[in-house]
């Protein structure tokens, strides 16, 4: 069965090609990963996938979505993370993290408190962005980001990935999708720069190179690197498939190894077809076209499910988010399903 084959990426070896997608959880202190994580995730990791993925984890602080956000941006948040990572290597999963960049997305509340923009004076940041465009109504009008500030952009991203490293983790994913920034200067709904990061394609995609190139020059070379991207914004004029797979094919001898496919996020208010492995066909053109392994991600909930994306070669791996939410051990469940056995840890033996 495809779905529990191993795969190797650079000198990391996954067991299966399963892995636990990024999701934000909105429960960290100052950028902290709480016991909330190290639960969370280690779970996930006894549950059998092969890949554990941290939540977007902010590169600065102005980087978060929420201020429950985690985040890699000082170095006490090493040690923080440090035995997460741990405890996720010691389950024979690999530890991966997702670094990101909320942009014109950030000060805002947690979901369940509403989403709503914090103001500075209570406790949020002025956002930044490409453009002085806000995402949507109640959103703060965020600063355009000078050429300087977006050369430190670059520089944190690096800085972060330096950090990862120490911290333990042996994945890297580059979070260019949903909106936030570095997927801002993707799409031409939000990006209105007439400088050399605005207006033609080349330019609008220089900080997403910029950055994976420069997380690559200090990411070991025997270590993945990922990259997230939405392959569609779903609205006209905007971000699509086919300037995704040609920036697909612009990142692979920058040194990125998959890229994980999304899409959405970049204006609210639009219409998604949503449907079970809706977002298949964007993962399967960019591996043909773009010749660079791809992750299927998007309500994919059935062991069978996955095992014909992988074997009809429309994607390499198969990322899940709600539904580990819903079931941490759903590696075992797919692979009583599919006629395999996955070990238990030898504490749960008795149970299987």
């Amino acid at each position: 069965m495809k779905l529990l084959d191993p795969i190797r990426m650079r000198d990391v070896e996954l067991k299966n090609r399963i892995v636990v997608s990024p999701m934000c959880q909105y429960s960290a202190k100052d950028g902290h990963p709480q016991n909330w994580h190290l639960v969370h995730l280690g779970s996930r990791a006894v549950g059998g996938a092969a890949l554990v993925m941290t939540e977007a984890t902010a590169v600065e602080t102005r980087g978060r979505i929420s201020p429950a956000d985690t985040g890699i941006y000082e170095e006490a948040h090493v040690e923080s993370w440090r035995p997460i990572a741990e405890f996720i290597r010691s389950q024979g999963a690999i530890p991966g993290m997702q670094l990101a960049h909320a942009g014109r997305k950030g000060s805002v509340t947690p979901p369940w408190d509403g989403g709503k923009a914090i103001a500075p004076q209570d406790g949020g940041w002025a956002p930044v962005a490409p453009s002085p465009i806000a995402f949507g109504e109640g959103y703060a009008v965020p600063e355009a980001l000078a050429t300087k500030a977006i050369t430190d952009v670059v520089k944190a991203f690096a800085n972060a990935a330096t950090r990862a490293l120490a911290a333990g983790f042996e994945v890297l994913e580059l979070h260019a999708a949903h909106g936030y920034l570095l997927h801002q200067f993707l799409s031409p709904l939000c990006n209105e720069r007439t400088d050399e990061y605005g207006g033609t394609f080349e330019n609008r995609i220089r900080l997403a190179l910029q950055v994976a190139g420069a997380v690559r020059d200090v990411w070991p070379h025997r270590l993945p690197l990922f990259v997230r991207l939405s392959a569609s914004d779903w609205k006209e004029g905007g971000w699509d498939l086919e300037q995704t797979i040609a920036l697909s094919a612009k990142l692979k001898p920058v040194g990125v190894d998959l890229i994980d496919v999304s899409s959405g996020g970049t204006v609210p208010g639009v219409k998604i077809p949503l449907g079970p492995g809706y977002q298949v066909k964007f993962a399967e053109a960019i591996r043909k076209q773009a010749g660079i392994a791809t992750g299927a991600v998007g309500l994919i909930t059935e062991p069978a499910q996955a095992e014909t994306i992988l074997m009809g070669e429309q994607a390499d791996l198969i990322f899940l988010a709600r539904e580990m939410l819903r079931d941490p051990y759903w590696p075992r469940r797919a692979a009583k399903m599919l006629g395999e056995k996955i070990k238990p840890p030898v504490q749960y033996e008795r149970a299987w």
